[in-house]
Order: structure tokens, then sequence, then C-alpha cells
């Protein structure tokens, strides 16, 4: 029998532009009739689960539904091209424009960012104070984004130590811990695969869009800005990928210490770690596999997008 407003905790876990697919499980988890009384976040799940609780999700869904590979090389930094790390200016003056200042004990339900103190050596959490301040410590990706100095702490994104935040969730008043893990290795539902000629042909028009605007650093010669993108972002790829696979080794180490009642697992084949042009399609794969897993969750059916403590 389905379960019907029961109150739940939630864990957002990080994986990049796969981030989005959160939105769609929020989406999902609302529209089943469950109540989100708490929630924790870390790097993408940090900025999602933030405007969530702000009452602001909205605002960021259609915001981010709107940028295309332009929009977002507008919104971005690239200097990874020549060596430095990308920055988020735009990025988090856009959120700030949103959030109008926030404070995360101001907002509707109890929200906690993690992030990891690279000085300390120990996970920070933040459930106090500035929130764009929280998130964009808990989402600076180590050699990607510069990391954050607060308070004597230099911090970065949370997943080093804790891709999945699970242990906030602990002391929340819910009946049910949901976390959603973004890194998972099951496969797209197939109704939401693309043909892998789309999908190369996507990435080809992206980085073509980053030469076009990189060609200018290297006095217009094409070639040598091709080159350097393709180096660049060969780079980003083996990092995100390293990223990746220890995330998804602390996150199975981190479930088994504190396995929540159901977790949603989201293919890491969604999108590349970078891909935050396609936020409409990782909101839908979001909302349908939250939509399957809930299916199992609340009928005891298997499913691979579904671990469910009994």
């Amino acid at each position: 029998m389905k379960t019907a407003r029961r109150k739940i905790a939630l864990a957002l876990g990080s994986g990049g532009a796969r981030g989005y697919t959160h939105i769609g499980v929020i989406q999902a988890i609302e529209e089943r009739g469950y109540d989100i009384v708490s929630i924790s976040g870390c790097s993408m799940g940090a900025i999602v689960g933030g405007f969530y609780a702000a009452g602001k999700l909205d605002d960021y869904r259609k915001w981010v539904v709107g940028l295309g590979y332009l929009d977002v090389l507008r919104l971005l930094d690239f200097s990874f091209l020549s060596g430095g790390a990308l920055k988020l200016e735009k990025v988090y003056t856009n959120i700030e424009e949103m959030l109008g200042g926030c404070l995360i004990e101001d907002l509707n339900i109890p929200f906690t960012s993690v992030a990891t103190d690279l000085i300390s050596k120990k996970e920070v959490w933040f459930q106090r104070g500035s929130l764009v301040s929280a998130m964009r410590a808990s989402a600076a990706i180590p050699s990607i984004l510069a990391p954050v100095s607060m308070d004597n702490m230099l911090l970065v994104d949370g997943a080093v130590l804790n891709p999945l935040p699970i242990t906030p969730c602990v002391s929340a008043h819910a009946e049910l811990i949901i976390a959603v893990d973004l890194n998972a290795d099951v496969p797209l539902p197939m109704n939401l695969i693309k043909g892998v000629d789309v999908a190369e042909e996507e990435k080809s028009a992206w980085l073509d869009t980053i030469v076009s605007k990189a060609s200018g650093w290297f006095g217009g010669k094409a070639d040598d800005a091709r080159k350097e993108a393709d180096n660049s972002l060969g780079k980003i790829e083996t990092l995100s990928r390293m990223f990746e696979v220890m995330q998804s080794s602390i996150s199975r180490f981190k479930t088994a210490g504190y396995p929540p009642d159901l977790l949603i697992r989201i293919p890491s084949s969604s999108c590349e770690m970078y891909e935050f042009y396609r936020a409409q399609e990782m909101i839908d794969i979001g909302y349908q596999v939250a939509m399957n897993a809930l299916d199992a969750f609340e009928y005891q059916e298997s499913s691979i997008y579904a671990e469910i403590q009994n």
C-alpha cells in the first residue's frame, strides 16, 4: 500500500551536472505525498538542497533549464585553458541574486551543507550562516574550482570525505531517510538513452563553442585553440572520472555505516560532470528514476534504481 504524507529527511549527493537530477527527484517525492522535513547536501546536492530549503527551487530550475551552450560559457571563466582553476563568479552572482542573502538558520526547514577543510583534514557541516557561502564551499571541486578560504579553513568539495551526507539526517525528526546517489553503476532507463552519435555530436558542439571563445587567446589560430581545448577537456574528463571513482567508493562505505531507508541510484552515465547545459534532460532522468525507486519502496518490488533497508 502506498505510504502517504510520511516525513522524510533527504540526503543529496555530489556529482557535478548530474546534480540537476536532484530537482526531478524532489519533484517525484513531493508528488508521491511525502513531506521533506530536513535536507542535507554535498556539492550540487548542497546547491539544489539549499534552494529547496529556501523555498526557491522553482526559480533555480527555471534559470538552469534556460541555459544553453553559450549561456553556460558566458557564466564560466575558462581559465583552465591556460592552466588555471575554473572560476564561477558569475554563477554565484546569479545565485546570490535569487537567494537574496539567505541565512541557513532562517530557512524553511533544517539544512546542512557539507564541505571538507584541507587544513584540519576534517568534514565541515554548515548549519548556520550564509547559505551561498555554504553552497560555494561544498561545491569547490579540487583541481577544478578554487578552494574557499573561511574562518581559518581552506574549504573544498564535501565529496572528498562525504559525497553522500546521510549522517546529518540521522538526528532529524523524520520517519524515513531517503538518500540520492549520483554515481551509481546502473544503466539509464531505456526510453531515456540517447544514441551514441547524438551524444558525440552534442559534445563536439560544446567543444566547438569553447574553441571559438579560446581562439582569441591564441592570436586567432583555430588549430592551436582546438589543440589546447582538447587537452584541457581531456584533463577535466580525467579528473572527473577519478573523482567519480573516489565518490562511488566512499559512498558505499558511508551507506554501509548509515544505511538509508531508501537509496535512489542515479546512473553515473547520465552525463559528464561538466555538462551543465543538459539541465532539463537531467531533471527528467531524476524524476523517472525516483518514481521507479519509490514504486519499489512502496510496493516492496525489486529495482536496480533502489536499495531498500528492510
